[in-house]
């Protein structure tokens, strides 16, 4: 069903202007990138509207086996959010377009609300948040209300950030609705002049938990205490993979979420998870270090010991077993991190979500417009080929979320590029750029101190 945008029309958060495709930009000048919103607002970086001095983020004393930095994979619910997979019902389809550059002002005889903060926060966003705004503005402080926005304002930079270097391709924006509670929004661009597929979605459910997913969490050691069978639960997160054309321009992939479950007693857990990795079809040492330092450094503003501990469980965990290769070079990933408060975790959260965009566009600029031949495009997709492998064997979000019934599986698959390709048997030549990628996918390094 076609759905017109007030929100989209409303103000000017996004340009579809030609990048500088073969320039790389300095690192200071994408890490101050923000478009001007209605009335020549700012529109923040992702997390920033109410940006705290962070403390650090440590690992508190465990109290009663509760609150500590966990090191096992709450898969269950990561995929009901990583992946926008637990949508149901009905999906309405608008197209993003060119938003009016004149201001929006309030009219006579509406209400003020309609023009307060939230109200111009929200005319950024790619569509209007999952929850109505009367319900986040009676929470302002819960800690669901600043993820859901924070969420919203990630996917909304990043698509505009991709927009402005493809330089005329549009994303499509659907919204869907979960009848159990929710829902998400998809925004896709696909065919453009740089990217081949760019996905950035969110999802924002509630409801009961399934006895299956409630399963998983206790094999992985939480303690949940259902109350007739049933277990509330709370779950949002951002999900994005970006495919490019250009087989010298890397795909990148990042998911941040939240989670919280009421138990039978009425005690709330809680916790976040995500991360950020890169998956280059050739090696290129510089962009590797430009990627890894970015995300140390926003990892180091909350903690030394940060950055080792989540590089390594990333080059762990998107491993291709029956391969005995490692998908990309690795990044950052963590899961159930509840410690040593949601504030503390949240601000560090914030951190990673403002490393995405110059982590990696400065690399777009700098390749998309580099040569190359048709044997480098055949391994870009040969190397897509194992991408999908990943995705649909071992990721356990997807897979969670396949095999959940009345699961939305456009949502799931929309990490997977638009071409790949397999060839039994494939084996690159020795010394050759192709066995140099493979050499690093199968002993993990070190990028950065």
């Amino acid at each position: 069903m076609a759905m017109h945008l007030r929100w989209l029309s409303a103000a000017p958060c996004w340009r579809a202007v030609r990048g500088a495709c073969g320039e790389l930009r300095a690192y200071g000048e994408l890490r101050a990138w923000a478009p001007r919103c209605a009335a020549g607002r700012l529109c923040r970086p992702p997390g920033t509207a109410c940006r705290e001095q962070s403390r650090g983020l440590g690992y508190g004393p465990p109290v009663g086996g509760g609150s500590r930095l966990r090191t096992r994979l709450a898969a269950g619910l990561a995929g009901l959010v990583g992946l926008a997979a637990a949508a149901f019902g009905h999906v309405e389809r608008a197209e993003m377009v060119r938003k009016s550059s004149g201001a929006q002002s309030a009219s006579p005889g509406r209400p003020e609300e309609e023009d307060d903060e939230l109200a111009r926060r929200c005319r950024c966003f790619m569509a209007p948040p999952v929850t109505d705004l009367r319900e986040l503005r009676r929470r302002p402080d819960d800690m669901k209300t600043k993820m859901e926005l924070l969420i919203l304002e990630t996917q909304a930079q990043v698509c505009q950030a991709l927009a402005q270097v493809d330089g005329g391709a549009r994303f499509s924006v659907d919204r869907w609705e979960r009848k159990e509670g929710g829902g998400g929004i998809s925004c896709v661009l696909q065919d453009g002049h740089v990217f081949e597929k760019a996905g950035v979605s969110i999802s924002v459910v509630h409801g009961n938990l399934s006895e299956e997913a409630a399963k998983q969490m206790r094999s992985r050691g939480k303690l949940l205490k259902t109350k007739d069978g049933k277990l509330p639960f709370s779950a949002m997160g951002v999900s994005s993979v970006i495919h490019p054309k250009n087989p010298h321009t890397p795909t990148i992939h990042f998911n941040y979420r939240y989670f919280e479950v009421e138990e039978a007693d009425g005690n709330t857990l809680w916790w976040f998870g995500g991360g950020c990795d890169l998956t280059p079809t050739y090696l290129n040492q510089e962009d590797a270090v430009h990627f890894h330092r970015t995300l140390k450094e926003a990892c180091d503003q909350h903690g030394p010991d940060l950055y080792p501990r989540f590089k390594k469980w990333c080059d762990d965990y998107f491993f291709i077993a029956h391969r005995g290769e490692r998908r990309g070079i690795g990044g950052i990933f963590f899961d159930d991190l509840d410690s040593p408060s949601k504030e503390e975790v949240f601000r560090f959260v914030q951190s990673c979500t403002q490393a995405i965009i110059p982590s990696y566009v400065p690399l777009v600029k700098k390749h998309c417009d580099d040569s190359f031949t048709p044997q480098e495009k055949l391994w870009q997709q040969l190397r897509r080929g194992r991408y999908v492998e990943f995705n649909l064997l071992y990721d356990r979000g997807t897979k969670f979320g396949l095999f959940t019934p009345g699961s939305r599986i456009e949502s799931i698959l929309m990490s997977l590029p638009l071409t790949a390709r397999w060839e039994y048997m494939h084996s690159p030549s020795e010394n050759s750029k192709e066995a140099e990628i493979l050499e690093v996918l199968r002993h993990p390094r070190d990028w950065v101190p």
